[in-house]
């Protein structure tokens, strides 16, 4: 037993060392070479997100518990503005995008998407999702933030080469910071329909979601400090999702695809022996 415990506490460690290493090359790059650094921060998320959508979409059928499916579906398309913004950034030189107020728009439109997103999936930890229909809806809803920044450009502006972040921007990202915390107190209320452990993962993603996007109301250079640090939060927060969503769900399904079997299950103890069996009422 003790030696399974130092067996652990020796794989923490080299974790821990694992992920300092490479936050501390990262750093390096973004001192190098910061659209390196950004564009390697955002495929992170991007692939995150994407990952999430297929296992949540994959297990549509069996899954009972709907939250994910709609944060999945969610997920997929708020990689894809992200994957916009990335191309889109200051000095990618990919999409025909002067300045920097495009790829600011499409950054706040993610975010909405993302917090307004992680709040409706409560209403359906109890409901049957239509999959089509919402689908539908959120595919449309991306259509016309692409529309509204690149083509129609009615998307308020979020950010000046004069002036940096415009009011809206910066209220913009209060506000998703005030949905973010609604729904982590959602999740502290609705935690008996996830695991502990990935109760625990959410949560800490939640937070550190929130802190990443304080970040991101006060830079003023969107190559600056605070932009990275939004970024490098950002990681983390998905990294949180990877683990809570993905690894657990691949390794523990019972944990976040089929909760609701698991605690529906009673051991129960068979008439004249020690023989015990599980009964699913």
């Amino acid at each position: 037993m003790l030696k399974a415990g130092k067996i652990i506490k020796r794989e923490y460690y080299l974790k821990t060392l694992g992920w300092l290493a490479v936050f501390a090359a990262l750093y390096a790059v973004s001192l190098r070479n910061y659209l390196v650094f950004h564009s390697l921060a955002e495929v992170f998320s991007i692939t995150v997100a994407a990952g999430v959508f297929m296992l949540a979409w994959t297990s549509r059928d069996i899954m009972d518990n709907n939250y994910l499916l709609l944060v999945g579906i969610a997920y997929l398309f708020v990689g894809f503005i992200d994957l916009m913004h990335t191309l889109s950034y200051t000095g990618m030189g990919i999409a025909d995008t002067p300045g920097s107020n495009i790829p600011t728009q499409l950054w706040i439109a993610a975010r909405y998407m993302q917090s307004a997103s992680l709040i409706l999936g409560f209403l359906f930890l109890k409901r049957k999702l239509p999959r089509l229909p919402v689908f539908c809806i959120y595919a449309a809803a991306t259509a016309f933030v692409i529309a509204s920044v690149f083509y129609l450009k009615i998307f308020p502006e979020c950010f000046t080469e004069t002036g940096g972040l415009t009011p809206f921007k910066i209220a913009s990202e209060y506000f998703i910071i005030t949905l973010l915390g609604f729904s982590l107190y959602l999740l502290y209320r609705k935690r008996n329909f996830f695991s502990p452990y990935v109760a625990k993962l959410l949560g800490a993603s939640l937070a550190v979601t929130v802190i990443s996007e304080m970040s991101f109301t006060l830079y003023s250079d969107v190559y600056g400090f605070f932009n990275a640090l939004g970024h490098f939060l950002k990681i983390i927060s998905f990294y949180l999702i990877y683990k809570a969503v993905i690894e657990t769900g691949v390794r523990y399904p019972s944990d976040v695809l089929f909760r609701k079997l698991k605690q529906n299950r009673r051991l129960v103890k068979t008439k004249g022996g020690n023989c015990y069996q599980y009964s699913i009422p």
